[in-house]
């Protein structure tokens, strides 16, 4: 059989894109990990950012020079940066031999056919109904511990600065009953850990039947398959965090207790030319109830610096809301233009690169103490942590996640994968809790 080999960029729904991707090509060819032995290559790319765009430019290049070895070799791109330049990817990028949208992956066996013959062939049409619900993901390239479970995709939200709701589409939710089904069948082949995705996930709402089922409602039922399977979820949107969601993860022991909320900026000015729809006091009310409702909580956030217009007090408003939420971790990251946007439309990039750059440094430096801060609170504490693998530094050390979502290392004494340990944290960096493994309390 012919082997295919799939580079996937950017986030957690690429990952899971991928992962359907090697199904519906399951037919045809087998996955590999080695680039040199694959007939077909295919990047599943992110075009959120700019420099993520001229990071694909680069290994399609590199992969240029591997097609002059092998004439046969086909390589196709997939994703968002297909979606968003495909006229002129097809004519720069002279590596390439078709693309597909991130709604186009059905039709990859005959786009794949079309280019065998030496044709250009493309498809980035968007879809108002297209979840892949019915495609049992191949999960090549996971732990056998922890997968993803696309619910939902596309994004309403259309922030200005943000290219996804035109290179995803609009929000279409899946089916509650297939994703039961594939939460069900995970755990049943050994699965311990499930993270429910979508663009804006906590807006997921299912209205094919009597009563509608809203994104607290399915993250019940998921949790309810076993006690043993944690249930986690990505990405949130402020606007979405609904009192309701808040309870229902207090309520169940395996939801776990860390959320990812961004916040993009601490300034409510500089929130509404972004158009999150929300001011810096909502989201401070939200994080107050978090708290308020789940003390265990971790948070972690996305902040984009210098976005048009952000002053220096607004970058000082953005540091503050930092110290005030007090994240366990961030994404950190400075404005860049994206075409198609509202914010290329309509609004000046006006802040300098180097100011940019100097306020992203003090972001990523206030995050760093708080991080470390954060973790140093942990010390003397015990955790349940699902064991993940074995340590990168050293194969006598095994590494999981709390709750929280804070990776832990500890001695691998007996601690399989997949099993349940309880830690005691005895240190600390920014990133780990190195903890020993102590007996339930």
């Amino acid at each position: 059989m012919k082997k295919l080999h799939i580079e996937t960029y950017g986030c957690q729904m690429n990952i899971a894109d991928s992962e359907v991707v090697a199904s519906i090509l399951a037919d045809l060819y087998e996955i590999t990990d080695q680039q040199k032995e694959a007939d077909l290559i295919l990047i599943n790319t992110c075009s959120v950012r700019d420099n993520a765009e001229q990071r694909i430019r680069k290994r399609l290049r590199e992969l240029g020079s591997l097609k002059k070895k092998n004439n046969k070799l086909l390589i196709g791109l997939l994703g968002c940066m297909a979606e968003r330049i495909k006229e002129q990817l097809l004519t720069e990028e002279k590596a390439l031999d078709f693309i597909a949208g991130p709604d186009a992956y059905r039709t990859l066996p005959k786009l794949i056919e079309e280019a065998s013959r030496g044709e250009l062939s493309f498809n980035v049409i968007l879809s108002e109904e297209e979840t892949y619900d019915n495609i049992a993901p191949i999960r090549y390239d996971g732990n056998g511990i922890s997968a993803y479970i696309p619910i939902m995709r596309g994004c309403n939200n259309f922030c200005t600065y943000c290219i996804v709701p035109y290179t995803r589409g609009r929000e279409r939710s899946r089916d509650p009953k297939t994703i039961l089904e594939e939460a069900t069948h995970l755990f049943e082949n050994g699965y311990r850990e499930v993270t429910l995705l979508g663009q804006n996930v906590n807006s997921y709402l299912w209205k094919e039947e009597s009563e509608p089922l809203d994104f607290a409602g399915l993250m019940e039922q998921v949790a309810l398959i076993s006690p043993l399977l944690r249930v986690r979820f990505a990405t949130s949107h402020p606007k979405d965090i609904s009192d309701k969601l808040i309870q229902t993860i207090a309520k169940y022991p395996n939801i776990c207790k860390y959320i990812h909320l961004p916040v993009q900026s601490g300034s409510s000015a500089v929130l509404k030319k972004m158009n999150r729809v929300y001011n810096r006091e909502y989201y401070l009310e939200r994080i107050s109830t978090i708290k308020k409702w789940i003390p265990e909580i971790a948070l972690s956030t996305d902040i984009l610096s210098g976005f048009c217009g952000e002053t220096n007090q607004d970058h000082q408003d953005t540091l503050s809301i930092m110290k005030e939420v007090e994240y366990a971790s961030a994404f950190m990251f400075r404005y860049s233009v994206r075409n198609g946007t509202k914010a290329a439309e309509n609004l000046i990039d006006d802040v300098p690169d180097d100011v940019k750059a100097k306020r992203l440094e003090e972001i990523i430096a206030l995050q760093q103490h708080l991080s470390l801060e954060n973790n140093q609170k942990d010390i003397g504490k015990v955790f349940e942590v699902l064991v993940e693998g074995v340590s990168k530094r050293s194969d006598k050390k095994m590494f999981g996640r709390t709750s929280q979502n804070k990776v832990c290392v500890f001695p691998r004494q007996e601690a399989k994968v997949g099993d349940y340990v309880h830690v005691k944290v005895v240190s600390c960096t920014a990133g780990t809790l190195i903890t020993e493994l102590v007996d339930p309390c």
